[in-house]
């Protein structure tokens, strides 16, 4: 087995998730991890066991000469990040959204090129229930797949008086994305929805605000359609009052033999309703992560495509921007 060397860019919030994902790969070395603000850098390096720390990515990867790096820094700084990187030929997995738009993603993929493996950190459709629900629809279990609906509820931008919404309590500048909750929540759900459905178009999109301190969506109908003919909708709202603050999906998929429908922590095929495949969320929630770190591994040691390689992840930021297009908003 190929022993590989890796370096960690970012050590915010999200970074516990990616950390715990490397530390179940076998063979592998975190040899360091850098941020702006050391401190924080610091913390997780002495929790993790990371032997180096540093402020700045280009003197991290000149000094450790990684294998590969994990970027999970604000999208922001993604572009420039993988450039260097690139330059460095060290191979990337870099947190979702690859960058800002579309047109940023075609020219970052065109400068990288094929100098070094570039894999996209989209980690929902390794969330066991979507991949389970992926299996069983690639099983035949449903026979022709007609139609598709999505629910998503949440209260974590809700602006309930005197508290701060969960996700600006956790990623504040989230308030000022003029392209929020499309953008920043259900890009996954259009990425898993692609992994179970194929390839899909985008036929009709309306968005809302519910929370008038935002400058982007917390609401979205969306409406589309797949190669395979099947009719998709999206119905999501991340200020609906009384949901808990982590969004809870819902999503049925209706066949010409059966339906299969996954709500919250289960699954039921209708035919058969007391087998029912019951999931533990907060395991899953870390499974995915590991399961995506482990896709990247598998793929550098084998040289197999990443399944959320930079071509397959730019169809869906192509999705994502045809939602907000149709919806009126530029991009």
């Amino acid at each position: 087995m190929q022993h590989l060397t890796i370096a960690i860019a970012g050590a915010g919030a999200i970074s516990e998730f990616h950390l715990k994902g490397w530390e179940g790969q076998q063979d592998v070395t975190l040899a360091a991890i850098c941020d702006p603000d050391r401190s924080r850098a610091q913390a997780q390096a002495d929790r993790f066991g990371i032997p180096a720390v540093f402020t700045d990515m280009g003197e991290m990867l000149a000094a450790v000469r990684p294998d590969a790096v994990d970027i999970i820094t604000p999208v922001g700084s993604h572009a420039p990040l993988v450039r260097q990187a690139a330059d460095m030929c060290v191979h990337v997995m870099c947190q979702k959204p690859m960058t800002p738009t579309v047109a940023e993603a075609e020219a970052l993929i065109a400068e990288v090129g094929e100098r070094v493996r570039f894999m996209v950190h989209e980690n929902y459709r390794f969330r066991p229930h979507y991949a389970e629900l992926a299996r069983r629809v690639a099983e035949g279990q449903l026979g022709r797949l007609r139609h598709a609906r999505l629910t998503v509820r949440a209260s974590s931008l809700l602006d309930y008086p005197g508290k701060v919404p969960f996700l600006l309590g956790r990623q504040p500048y989230l308030a000022e994305f003029p392209r929020l909750l499309v953008f920043e929540v259900l890009i996954h759900h259009l990425d898993a929805l692609r992994a179970i459905l194929g390839e899909m178009t985008v036929t009709q999109a309306r968005l809302d605000r519910m929370n008038p301190e935002l400058k982007g969506e917390d609401v979205a109908l969306i409406q589309l359609e797949s190669e395979g003919g099947v009719l998709v909708q999206i119905d999501a709202n991340i200020s609906a009052p009384g949901h808990p603050p982590l969004p809870t999906d819902r999503l049925e998929l209706l066949g010409e033999s059966d339906t299969l429908i996954y709500d919250r922590d289960r699954i039921t095929l209708l035919s058969q309703p007391d087998a029912v495949s019951l999931h533990d969320l907060a395991a899953n929630y870390q499974a995915c992560f590991t399961d995506a770190v482990g896709d990247f591994v598998n793929g550098l040691r084998s040289g197999r495509p990443f399944r959320t390689d930079r071509l397959d992840n730019l169809r869906t930021l192509r999705l994502m921007e045809q939602v907000y297009r149709i919806a009126g908003v530029p991009v």
